[in-house]
This record gives structure tokens, C-alpha cells and sequence, in this order.
């Protein structure tokens, strides 16, 4: 069965007076996130070139796992430390091309 893929892609920019408080955090969201059904991808750096920027890749098999990714986060530790942050992200969706059996 085919279905439609989720992309996300951007960036969260963290000001120097939060930062050590979003990376203590970023592992556990990390984890829950890649535990959610659906998640493919979900990948989270540190920009080595800007300060304060967080790279952003997330992939998920189709918009319901997308949408209880989106809910989760919502009730999450990591959305109240991040609350209020400058965040810049595209979404896009692409048809999954595997064959039907």
C-alpha cells in the first residue's frame, strides 16, 4: 500500500541564555520522537556554523504519524523549554513509490 511521506525541514533558533537548557533536553525528545509509529526519520543538530541554530530533519511515514508527532511534542518537556522560540520550517509531502503487492 502507498501512502504519502512527511518532510520536515528548518531550523529553531536558540538564544545563548536558553541553549544549555535545549541541549539537556534534546536527547529525550530525540528519543521519544524516534520511538513514535511512523517515525523514519527525526534528526536534531547543532548548526557548527551558526550559534543558536538548531538543524531540523524529520520524516514520517504519512500525516497521521505526523499528526500525533505534532500532539505529542505539544504536551511535551520540550515544547514549554522551547516555547517562544524562532522556529523556520518547511513541510512537504511526497506519494511513497513502493510497489503494491
Amino acid at each position: 500500500m502507498s501512502g504519502e511521506k512527511i518532510f520536515l525541514n528548518g531550523y529553531i533558533m536558540v538564544p545563548p541564555d536558553r541553549i544549555e537548557q535545549v541541549r539537556a533536553a534534546l536527547p529525550d525528545h530525540i528519543a521519544l520522537t524516534r520511538d513514535e509509529p511512523g517515525c523514519l526519520v527525526f534528526e536534531v543538530l547543532e548548526d557548527p556554523d551558526t550559534a543558536g541554530r538548531f538543524n531540523v530533519r524529520e520524516v514520517f511515514a504519512n500525516q497521521a504519524a505526523f499528526d500525533a508527532h505534532q500532539a505529542r511534542t505539544r504536551a511535551s518537556d520540550w515544547f514549554r523549554i522551547t516555547q517562544g522560540l524562532p522556529r523556520d520550517y518547511s513541510i512537504t509531502r511526497q506519494q511513497d513509490q513502493r510497489p503494491s503487492t
